[in-house]
Formats: structure tokens, sequence, C-alpha cells
């Protein structure tokens, strides 16, 4: 090869290995990205998970949520657990936490954030389900708060206040707490996730998590 030919091929070369490298390091940057979740600052040990509860739990079954309010696939879920919780207000006690993947979606943590600020004036459920039945009202806003402001006067709640504790440092705390605590089970990241009694369960539909929930009630009942 001659040299100025081998110049050009080293050269080629060159560039190919470089390329390489950094589509590797977009990948594996990405990796990171989808794997990581901090919704702010690190855990405060003094504030707990939440306990957003409803239902009469007389079986004393519990079925738990971990979810992103601008997640599509929440919002898809959304009707379906609604179906599960009035078909089982009296058996099961169903609890909502907070999971918000930052990394994909822009206003997630405003959506926990408009949730929790609710859920200091008595009016948590009310703005989940006002958050996933208008999901695609808000969820590419660049002017999120003021949405959810507007929410807040339908529902009755003070905006001021409502204002004021969406931006406070301790729904910061509290949606990590919840985001800590699913840490804790070690399941791939993911909204939205489903555990009854503490087991990972996968359901696509009402008839799906009937038939694990009934099996359950009927495993504890055989328990006592």
């Amino acid at each position: 090869m001659h040299s100025r030919e081998q110049t050009v091929y080293t050269k080629s070369m060159n560039k190919g290995f470089w390329a390489i490298i950094i589509v590797i390091v977009i990948i594996f940057g990405g990796f990171l990205v989808l794997h990581s979740n901090k919704a702010g600052a690190p855990v405060n040990a003094n504030v707990k998970p939440t306990t957003h509860v409803i239902g009469k739990g007389t079986s004393g079954v519990v079925l738990v949520e971990y979810g992103d309010y601008q997640c599509p696939f929440c919002g898809q879920y959304y009707p379906i657990v609604k179906a599960v919780q009035e078909k089982y207000s009296d058996e099961i006690t169903f609890q909502f936490r907070n999971l918000p993947l930052l990394q994909l979606h822009q206003n997630a943590l405003a959506g926990a954030r408009a949730a929790e600020a609710a859920a200091l004036q008595g009016k948590f459920w009310e703005m989940h389900d006002m958050l996933y039945e208008n999901q695609a009202a808000w969820a590419q806003s660049s002017k999120a708060l003021a949405v959810f402001q507007g929410y807040a006067r339908q529902l009755g709640l003070n905006v001021d206040q409502f204002t004021k504790d969406f931006g406070s440092s301790l729904l910061n705390d509290t949606i990590n707490a919840d985001v800590a605590e699913f840490n804790k089970t070690k399941q791939q990241l993911s909204t939205p996730t489903f555990f009854l009694d503490g087991k990972k369960i996968k359901a696509t539909s009402v008839e799906e998590f009937s038939k694990l929930i009934d099996a359950e009630i009927a495993a504890k009942a055989k328990d006592q």
C-alpha cells in the first residue's frame, strides 16, 4: 500500500474507531439515565413514605401501585385499577405511591408534587384521579403548575397554599421516600408496578387482577 493511501486508510480507521466509541458511550449513558431515578436531594430519613390508601380492607389484603402520573402506561391502567378498587372496595386496601421516571417524563415530578400538595389539604385521591383523567392536557405542557393550580381551584383547595406546598422541600423529601421504598424491592424501575401483599404481580385486565386478588384473599382466610 502506497504511503498516501495508507495515510487515508489510517485516518478512515481512526474515524471509524472513534465513531464506535461514541456510540458505546451514548448507549451506556442512556442505560445509566434509564436506571437512575432521583427526585431531588438524598432521602431524608425523618420523612416517611406516603400512606395514601383507599378501601375498607376487611380481608387484610393490600394492593400497592407504584406509579408515574405522566406515564402513558399508567394512564392506560388507570381505568382498570379504578374498576378493581370499586370491585374490591370492601375486601382489600389499595395504596398508591410515587415513582416518577424523571429522565423519561418532564412533568412526572410536577404531577407527583401536585398530588402530594393536594393531599396536605385532604384531597389526594381527587387530585390523583384528575391528573390521570386529564393526563393528555398537561403531560407535555411547559406550564404544568398553572394547569395544576386550575385543578386545585376546581377541587376547592386553597390555591395559594397549594402553590406554596407544591414548591416545598417536604414534598420533594416525601416523593424521594416513596422512590427509596420502591428501590428496597430490588425490582426493575418500571411504571406501573404492582405488589399484592408484598409480592410483585403482573395483570393487564380487571379479570387478571381479580383472579390474583381472589386467590390471595382465599389464602389469607385459610391461614387465619
